[in-house]
């Protein structure tokens, strides 16, 4: 982005402008208010189906996952089998992970990531990384089908393949997601809520603060710039190798 040109004014004129952009702030975070209040009151779905997944210690169902919380946000790390490393916009994203979780887990919230590779296939790039969080494969399970973030040779085939809830020519073997569920004293499951694409912008910390500089997300395609942290210049290189 140019700013090079950019229009400079008086304090005084500045001071009139911020104030005119601070109404519009204002009306925007009204309405994001109101929009998460809709979000809430969307309808439920109960989960029947018999997840599986793998951990550190074996075999983990979906209620597992909850550990002693009565809410559950998973989100759907894009690493396929015998991949080496991990969505480069996945670990942009989960780099703000344990931050946020330290919190979370003390608001009655478990984040767990979930990917579709053998779990021992992301240990070695989750220590790479630095990450804490709880990390899960769903080998073996129809869960990333059933929530949108895997498509089915068959369904690209046919053309009903879909993302984002609508039809797509772009479906890929791994797409990222999060969803949201709710556990009841019952221990009774419900599927709250699920995001994906741009969705998924509300959780990069970062994207807010390149969002208030005057070269914002400064890309000619979206995310262009990102890659893993420990691969920008000057950071410490890995010898890890690319994923296919």
């Amino acid at each position: 982005m140019n700013v090079e040109n950019h229009p400079v004014v008086s304090r005084e004129e500045w001071l009139a402008a911020r104030k005119q952009h601070l109404a519009d702030e204002k009306a925007f975070t009204k309405e994001r208010d109101r929009l998460s209040a809709a979000r809430r009151a969307l309808p439920w779905v109960k989960v029947d189906k018999d997840y599986h997944f793998q951990g550190p210690n074996g075999e983990l169902k979906l209620a597992d996952l909850f550990g002693e919380h009565s809410q559950l946000v998973v989100y759907h790390f894009m690493f396929a089998k015998d991949w080496e490393e991990g969505c480069q916009g996945c670990s942009f994203l989960s780099d703000h992970i344990d931050g946020a979780n330290q919190h979370l887990a003390h608001h009655d919230i478990a984040l767990v990531a979930v990917s579709h590779a053998p779990f021992n296939e992301f240990q070695a790039f989750k220590q790479r990384m630095g990450w804490k969080f709880d990390w899960v494969s769903s080998e073996g399970c129809d869960f990333n089908y059933d929530f949108g973030v895997c498509a089915r040779a068959d369904d690209v085939a046919a053309g009903t393949a879909t993302y984002n809830y609508e039809k797509t020519d772009s479906a890929e073997e791994e797409m990222p997601g999060l969803s949201v569920f709710y556990r009841d004293a019952n221990g009774d499951i419900f599927h709250t809520y699920s995001t994906y694409a741009r969705g998924l912008d509300m959780l990069v910390g970062a994207y807010n603060y390149l969002d208030l500089t005057p070269k914002g997300r400064n890309e000619d395609e979206i995310m262009e710039w990102v890659r893993h942290h420990d691969r920008y210049e000057g950071a410490t290189k890995s010898s890890c190798c690319h994923a296919n």
